[in-house]
């Protein structure tokens, strides 16, 4: 496991949720953003921020 700066993971995870809505736009937000926490292994401190960005966006 490497160490990345601090928001790298949080970055990483907005953007793969771009580019999953882009593939598949009829899924579901708030299970990408379900699968994004898990695969991104988010705290819940940046799961919030995620979630807020994302549903501020749209």
């Amino acid at each position: 496991m490497s160490i990345l700066p601090e928001g790298e993971q949080l970055r990483r995870a907005i953007k793969w949720i771009s580019d999953e809505r882009t593939e598949n736009p009829g899924a579901s937000l708030s299970k990408l953003i379900g699968d994004a926490c898990l695969k991104f292994d988010l705290p819940p401190k940046d799961a919030e921020t995620l979630m807020r960005f994302l549903t501020e966006k749209c």
